[in-house]
């Protein structure tokens, strides 16, 4: 292997070409005179040859000074570029994180909390994917999914329950006004049942109606929709009522905008969990925002179990 030139005498040789002067090199790089006048002596002594020359206090570069110097002088900006740009894409990424929702959560869950987030994590830059169904999370550039499914599809991850996923009926609340039954089977004895087909949701109505022992409500023209978001807007469009995930409408209930009819069902196809890959568990991020999520999972919890 050849003989390699330290990369500090490289430094201590730009500096001083650049600037003329060893002093002036020694304040550039930060180290003592005799430092960088024994980086020049090492490095012309390995290549054999004198690269300066005395120009009464200040030193000029020789001949082979000038050759050496077109040479090193860019393939050393070069590394510096190289390690700065390095340091910074390292700095960005470990404080923003790739975090995957579906849609729907993203919408009417992580939105309305940004505020909150940033309060207690203002460093962290979070930017939101809606990829859906079970995919890899490296080959996507996911840091942290947030699932509502099973985790048993997500067994080569880290996988942390954050809460459990219970079904609700919903409807704005101007369909309830000037009834004196506002009981679920009243409801749906009077308005029709929104669907949702997509595969998160399709078995919502079977599963609240086998819990309340109704018949499952037939669908009606116009009113089944691939997507929750669809399908809250045609209840605040006062069409009908839904069935869906608590976690979903809790804002929407809280401000108003719909009313929870009856008791909730537990979900027996799909809870909620935090998945990542095991290795983003040391970057302080992402245990940032798992600890975040852990709280508002509970908070979420003792809110719904105060107001029963």
């Amino acid at each position: 292997m050849r003989k390699l030139i330290p990369l500090k005498s490289i430094y201590a040789f730009v500096a001083v070409a650049e600037t003329g002067s060893m002093t002036e090199a020694a304040a550039v790089l930060s180290v003592s005179h005799s430092a960088v006048s024994q980086a020049i002596k090492a490095l012309e002594t390995q290549l054999s040859l004198p690269l300066f020359r005395r120009v009464g206090r200040r030193v000029e570069l020789n001949q082979n000074g000038q050759k050496y110097y077109r040479k090193v002088a860019p393939a050393l900006e070069q590394i510096v570029d190289a390690s700065e740009e390095l340091m910074h894409h390292n700095n960005i990424n470990h404080n923003r994180l790739m975090v995957n929702m579906v849609h729907s959560l993203a919408l009417h869950w992580w939105i309305p909390r940004v505020p909150e987030f940033q309060d207690i994590a203002p460093h962290i830059d979070v930017r939101i994917s809606n990829l859906t169904q079970t995919f890899d999370l490296n080959r996507e550039g996911i840091d942290v999914a947030l699932i509502h499914g099973k985790a048993d599809e997500w067994k080569e991850y880290y996988c942390e329950k954050l809460g459990s996923d219970e079904l609700i009926m919903v409807c704005s609340p101007h369909l309830l006004e000037g009834l004196d039954d506002k009981s679920p089977a009243a409801l749906l004895d009077k308005y029709p049942a929104i669907f949702v087909t997509n595969l998160r949701r399709k078995y919502d109505w079977l599963v609240w109606c086998e819990a309340n022992g109704f018949i499952v409500p037939k669908k009606q023209k116009n009113l089944t929709f691939t997507a929750s978001i669809q399908a809250v807007q045609a209840i605040t469009r006062r069409l009908g009522v839904l069935i869906t995930h608590e976690l979903f409408v809790r804002d929407d209930i809280r401000h108003g905008v719909l009313t929870k009819v009856g008791e909730a069902v537990p979900n027996p196809h799909q809870d909620f969990y935090f998945v990542c890959p095991p290795e983003k568990l040391i970057q302080e991020s992402v245990l940032t925002l798992r600890s975040w999520l852990r709280k508002e999972f509970i908070g979420s919890v003792q809110t719904r179990n105060g107001n029963k």
